[in-house]
């Protein structure tokens, strides 16, 4: 039987994430939510948006984060590495500064999975 590779549609999922920014406000670290959305198309790439707040959001490829998830990933201007058995660190570098997130491993890995592509068959 033959496979056809399926991609999946956006996937959005909220969650909650720890933000340090060094940012002139003086509120430089707090425990937020998030919105990590995946949009296959025209790349590959997770865009992560501070709900309820100003914050610009962020983008990166789908691949470092999943890489990052186990060994330090990423250059330029986003960067993923595991911080201990349980947290990854996402940290973003921009013309407004810098912004890192500490996310809970597991809750990534969920949404990772949800952004997988899947073989569906094909019949003939």
């Amino acid at each position: 039987m033959d496979q056809e590779q399926r991609t999946p549609a956006t996937v959005e999922v909220c969650t909650r994430a720890h933000l340090v920014t060094d940012a002139d406000s003086g509120d430089t670290h707090r425990a937020v939510r998030v919105a990590l959305r995946y949009s296959p198309e025209p790349e590959s790439e997770v865009r992560i948006v501070v709900l309820n707040e100003d914050a610009p959001g962020w983008s990166l490829p789908r691949e470092v984060l999943e890489q990052g998830m186990s060994a330090p990933a990423g250059s330029g201007t986003a960067r993923v590495w595991p911080c201990g058995r349980v947290a990854t660190v996402v940290e973003f570098h921009t013309a407004q500064g810098v912004a890192v997130l500490q996310f809970d491993s597991a809750r990534l890995t969920r949404f990772l999975s949800r952004t997988q592509t899947t073989p569906t068959p094909v019949g003939h």
